[in-house]
């Protein structure tokens, strides 16, 4: 075994000895009353922080965000193990097999021709390692997922069995249509009606941006950021010119915004 394996394994070793060893009667109270219900809030934090880094392109925070993951991933892992449930060496060979099986290309005899050949076989070992039926075929998607990225999720996977539109075209004619039904519930004053209305809207853009190849999370994600940058700078702006904030005119805060966006 070479240097970079040997330390490699010492580190994870070390890093498992030292789960144990918080759990451990004479450890940590705190680790000691951590149960997988509770370690959910902390495992999606440190899923988010990982994203902001890789945002940020701040390689590291990244590293640093990672090793909090990974840590995440350690302790749900040893609370498996002293149930007798699993343990970390069953979660890396589990995972080392199904690369493989969803690889065949790779290691095995199979030919694809692009990115979405592999795409569309992952799909297929998928189903049918888990036997899946296609009626379950959504509901595996989880529910906890932020709500765009579950409709892209279930959209894409609805497009396997063909229930998708021919292309981008197609979608945007309803991204329209959707527009004048939210258009008509307006005016009717139906806040339920609008609510619908607005929910099949948005819906439609998600399967818009997932035809031009792109993820609605990651497209809101970063209007987001734009969104509060535009605003601290507009904030400062106004401040720089003697204006006092919160008695600024909407007409005064409009201008500068323009401004800001001319100048990006």
């Amino acid at each position: 075994m070479n240097t970079q394996k040997e330390k490699l394994c010492d580190a994870l070793i070390s890093l498992l000895e030292i789960m144990e060893r918080l759990r451990a009667p004479d450890g940590c109270p705190w680790d000691a009353q951590q149960t997988e219900q509770t370690l959910k809030v902390y495992l999606l934090e440190e899923a988010y922080e990982v994203l902001d880094a890789i945002e940020k392109e701040d390689s590291e925070a990244l590293c640093e965000e990672l090793g909090d993951l990974f840590f995440q991933i350690i302790f749900l892992t040893q609370l498996a193990k002293e149930k007798g449930k699993f343990t970390f060496l069953n979660v890396m060979e589990r995972i080392r097999d199904k690369m493989i099986r969803r690889h065949p290309h790779v290691f095995g005899e199979k030919k694809v021709r692009d990115a979405q050949e592999v795409v569309d076989n992952w799909a297929k070992i998928k189903r049918q390692e888990k036997k899946e039926k296609p009626e379950e075929v959504l509901n595996r998607v989880p529910a906890s997922l932020p709500a765009l990225l579950r409709a892209h999720r279930l959209s894409e996977r609805a497009a396997r069995f063909g229930f998708d539109w021919k292309d981008k075209e197609q979608v945007w004619e309803k991204v329209k249509e959707e527009f004048l039904e939210l258009k008509t519930a307006m005016e009717e004053k139906s806040a339920e009606k609008v609510k619908e209305e607005i929910g099949d809207l948005i819906f439609s853009l998600v399967n818009l941006s997932r035809h031009w190849g792109f993820n609605a999370e990651d497209i809101l994600r970063h209007t987001n950021t734009k969104f509060t940058d535009r605003f601290n700078k507009m904030i400062l702006s106004l401040r720089e010119k003697g204006i006092d904030v919160e008695k600024a005119s909407i007409e005064q805060m409009d201008q500068i915004w323009e401004e800001i966006k001319r100048d990006a």
